[in-house]
C-alpha cells in the first residue's frame, strides 16, 4: 500500500526547519583561511584612517600662505629641500619660500598645509638647486588627506555575520588583523542511494546513470559555507543504508542523502528515519519540482532527504538547506534573494503548486531580465549548467507571457533576511 502524504506550503516547510537552525562553534583563523567565511565578531577600527594627514598624489609640499601672491603674471618660486617617499619623513620643518617634493602617501611634512600637484608646478633651476614655480594661489588644506578622514578609531566597521568577501580582507589587513574570530564552517555529510548509481569515472551501463548529484550537492554546501563530506553512494538496501547512515549522521553537523524518499518499492529513507527514531518533519511540499523532499530532526540535528532527480535535488537544495547551513555560519542573512524581473519567453504551463523554474537572470538597460535554461523537468541535468537563480510561479497560476514581472530568487552571497514571502 502507498503511503499517503500531506503536502504544506514552501513557507511552512522552511518555517518547521528553521527551528533547528542554530550558530556554529566560533573559531579562530589566520586572515589568508578567512576568505568567505562569516565573521563572529564586529570588526571595529583599531587606528584613525588614514593614521596620519597624508599625501593623495605625487607633488610638492608646501605653506599655502607662501602663494598669496602668486599668479599666472607673477608666479612664485620656491625652493625644493628634498624629496620623501611614502614611509619615509622630512629631515627638517619646512621654513618659508621652501617646498618638499613628496610621493603618494607620505606624512605631510612639519609646516606644510597643501601640496601642489606636479602638473600646477613648473620646475626650474638657479645656480645648481632646485626651485618650483607655483602660478596660483592655494588653500590651508589643498590636496591633503587629512587623519581620520575615511574612519576614526573605534567606529564599527562590519557587523557580526557578515561574509569575509575581497573587500573585507582589505579592512582585515588594514586593522592589523592577523587573526580573525570566524564561525566554523558545519561538516555536511552527503550520501547518494540508489543501485542504479554509478560514479564518475565508470562507463555507462544499460539502466544505469552516473552520480551527478553527489557532486552538485557538495559544491552547493561549499557554496554556502559549509564542508561537504561526500560518504559515497550507497544500494537499495535498507540494513546496508541503515547502518551507514546512522554511523555517517554521528559524525557531521548536516547530513544529506539524496534519492530514495518517494514512496516506491525501494525508496528506503523514510523506513530509515522510523528505524533511527527521528522526527520527520515533513515529507511532501507544496512545490515542483521536489515535491517529495524529506526532512527529519533527531536531537537537534537535521537530515535532508533529497530528490534522486537532479534538478528537484537541486532546488530542494536551495530552499531548504542553504537556509540551515548559513545560520550555522553565522549568517544574518541566510534565505536566497527575492528579486523582481522581466520574463524574457512564454511560460504558458499552468501551476498547481508553486514551481521554482531554474533560470539565467541578466541586466539590461538597468533591468534583471530572467530567461529559461531549458529543459523544465524535474529530470533534467543540462538545464542546471546555466542556472544561476530560480523563477518562482506560484501555485494557482495558469501561466505567464513574456514581458510579464515576475520573482526570481538569485543565487548570490549577500542574500536576505526573511522569505520572500
Amino acid at each position: 500500500m502507498f503511503e499517503r502524504r500531506k503536502a504544506i506550503p514552501v513557507e511552512e516547510a522552511i518555517e518547521r526547519i528553521m527551528q533547528f537552525a542554530k550558530e556554529g562553534e566560533v573559531e579562530r583563523v589566520p586572515i589568508l583561511q578567512s576568505h568567505h567565511r562569516y565573521l563572529a565578531e564586529t570588526l571595529v577600527a583599531t587606528h584613525d584612517v588614514p593614521a596620519f594627514d597624508r599625501s593623495p598624489l605625487d607633488g610638492f609640499a608646501i605653506r599655502a600662505e607662501d602663494t598669496l601672491e602668486a599668479s599666472s603674471e607673477h608666479p612664485v618660486e620656491l625652493k625644493v629641500t628634498e624629496t620623501v617617499g611614502a614611509g619615509h619623513l622630512a629631515s627638517r620643518p619646512i621654513a618659508k619660500g621652501e617646498a618638499i617634493r613628496i610621493m603618494t602617501g607620505a606624512l605631510i611634512p612639519e609646516g606644510c598645509d597643501a601640496v601642489v600637484m606636479f602638473e600646477l608646478a613648473k620646475e626650474v633651476e638657479h645656480h645648481g638647486e632646485a626651485y618650483i614655480q607655483v602660478k596660483r594661489q592655494f588653500k590651508s588644506g589643498d590636496s591633503i588627506s587629512f587623519q581620520g578622514e575615511d574612519t576614526k578609531k573605534g567606529t564599527v566597521l562590519i557587523e557580526k555575520g557578515r561574509i569575509i568577501d575581497p573587500g573585507i580582507m582589505a579592512l582585515l589587513a588594514t586593522f592589523g588583523y592577523a587573526e580573525v574570530s570566524v564561525f566554523r564552517k558545519p561538516k555536511v555529510g552527503i550520501y547518494a542511494t540508489g543501485t542504479e548509481l554509478l560514479e564518475v569515472e565508470e562507463a555507462l551501463q544499460p539502466g544505469k546513470i552516473r552520480n551527478s548529484n553527489a557532486y552538485m550537492v557538495a559544491a552547493q554546501v561549499e557554496r554556502v559555507g559549509g564542508e561537504p563530506i561526500y560518504y559515497g553512494k550507497l544500494p537499495d538496501q535498507l540494513d546496508t543504508c541503515y547502518t551507514a547512515i546512522t554511523k555517517a549522521f554521528d559524525e557531521v553537523d548536516i547530513l544529506i542523502t539524496t534519492g530514495g524518499v518517494s514512496v516506491g518499492d525501494f525508496d528506503l529513507l523514510p523506513e530509515i528515519y522510523k528505524k533511527m527514531e527521528a522526527e520527520v518533519l515533513f515529507n511532501k511540499v507544496a512545490m515542483r519540482p521536489g515535491s517529495v523532499t524529506t526532512v527529519a530532526q533527531k536531537n537537534g540535528k537535521i537530515l535532508y532527504g533529497l530528490s534522486g532527480n537532479p534538478s528537484a535535488c537541486y532546488v530542494g537544495f536551495e530552499l531548504f538547506a542553504r537556509p540551515v547551513i548559513r545560520t550555522m555560519c553565522g549568517s544574518t542573512r541566510p534565505y536566497l534573494c527575492c528579486e523582481k524581473a522581466i520574463l524574457g519567453y512564454d511560460n504558458s504551463k499552468p501551476n498547481p503548486f508553486t514551481r521554482f523554474v531554474r533560470s539565467y537572470t541578466w541586466i539590461e538597460d538597468g533591468v534583471l531580465h530572467v530567461g529559461s535554461t531549458g529543459l523544465d523537468k524535474s529530470g533534467a541535468v543540462v538545464s542546471l549548467g546555466e542556472t544561476n537563480s530560480l523563477l518562482i510561479l506560484p501555485g494557482g497560476t495558469r501561466g505567464f507571457q513574456k514581458g510579464e514581472q515576475v520573482n526570481v530568487l538569485l543565487f548570490h552571497d549577500k542574500g536576505c533576511e526573511r522569505l520572500w514571502t
